[in-house]
């Protein structure tokens, strides 16, 4: 059976035993095994005070980006409705 799928059910009972502490470490292993780590890294590693990226920051779950102003500016004036098409007609003859 492949390590990978090892940890995954490994998890998987943790987390059906409500021991989610453990299901945590076996995620976080799972995680660096399939980013490249290696078996003996993976298991070494201290994942307590891994943070991860929340949805919405850096553009993740989102193609769009978060616009910040320059400084000192300012949202321009909404135009007045009642003068909208002043100076765009023509008169008729």
């Amino acid at each position: 059976m492949d390590e990978i799928e090892r940890l995954r059910l490994a998890m998987e009972a943790a987390a059906a035993a409500l021991d989610f502490e453990q299901a945590r470490r076996l995620r976080d292993q799972l995680s660096l095994l399939r980013g490249g780590a290696s078996l003996v890294d993976a298991a070494a590693a201290d994942t307590a005070d891994m943070i991860r990226q929340q949805p919405g920051a850096m553009g993740l779950g989102s193609s769009q980006q978060r616009m910040t102003p320059p400084p000192g500016w300012q949202k321009p004036k909404k135009p007045d409705p009642m003068t909208r098409a002043t100076g765009r007609r023509q008169t008729r003859k």
